[in-house]
């Protein structure tokens, strides 16, 4: 059921590549709460994905952007201010990418081509997405930005790899960013800390079903998943939540503040 919550938003969504990945649910959920979205990813991202079947269900453009090239975030910005008619009320940061990770570099003899690589898409872009939106004044006053990421940030999760260090630096752009566009136009930035799901980019990380079981095992409530996910970015996009900014928001059923479980520790003992 819809509440509306969206009612009159705008807003564009990075990162939607099929129906398991968070970004296609929020971009789904937003639209029933009433938003109007535009879609945008990686042309490479765009053949391999399926995009254009969530484009017909929620009557949105998708407009390719390469993160790592500042021309890029311009024209899609330009492109979804003249659609909409004016600036955006929220964007959604929904991107990941490791070269070692696919490669099964371990973390200590980390490719630094592959690394800052990695960086650029995983966490610099959001900082040109900022930068950009800024200089082109296409975010609403009292707009709202998330970008999602993992406990990894702050915890060493082996085989999570140099995505680790990304997630690091993606929250730190966030709390930094949120000062200056907070100061600014009232924008309000956050990451949101997801439980480990089922995504297409994250069944990439080496043991990665065992991430799964232990966070499903450590967490009072259990895992969240991409629909529960998705809901909550709804309530970070709406008016609810207007002085809610530079935080890193968990959303892993306790996971991040639960020291053990009696089922960890029978686990243990079998």
């Amino acid at each position: 059921m819809g509440y509306n919550l969206l009612k009159g938003k705008k807003g564009i969504i990075f990162g939607a590549l099929d129906e398991n990945s968070i970004a296609w649910k929020t971009a789904q959920h937003c639209h029933a709460e009433g938003a109007e979205i535009v879609l945008t990813n990686a042309p490479i991202a765009l053949r391999m994905g399926a995009i254009n079947k969530l484009a017909e269900e929620i009557n949105a453009p998708v407009i390719p952007a390469d993160v790592t090239v500042t021309a890029d975030i311009e024209n899609l910005f330009a492109k979804s201010v003249e659609h909409f008619g004016g600036p955006v009320d929220f964007v959604l940061h929904s991107i990941g990418m490791s070269i070692n990770v696919r490669k099964a570099i371990p973390y200590y003899e980390n490719n630094y081509e592959f690394t800052h690589k990695g960086f650029d898409i995983s966490a610099l872009s959001l900082h040109r997405v900022l930068q950009t939106a800024m200089k082109m004044d296409a975010i609403a006053e009292w707009g709202s930005v998330v970008a999602l990421t993992y406990i990894a940030a702050q915890r060493v999760f082996p085989d999570y790899n140099d995505m680790s260090d990304n997630k690091a630096v993606l929250e730190s752009i966030a709390r930094n960013f949120g000062y200056y566009y907070g100061t600014k136009k009232k924008v309000r930035i956050n990451t949101v800390s997801q439980s480990p799901t089922r995504t297409t980019a994250g069944s990439g990380v080496k043991g990665f079903d065992g991430f799964i079981n232990y966070a499903e095992k450590m967490s009072p409530l259990g895992n969240a998943d991409a629909d529960q996910c998705a809901d909550y970015l709804v309530t970070l996009f709406s008016d609810l939540t207007k002085m809610v900014t530079m935080q890193n928001l968990f959303h892993d059923g306790g996971f991040s503040f639960t020291g053990v479980t009696q089922a960890v520790i029978e686990q243990m003992e079998k």
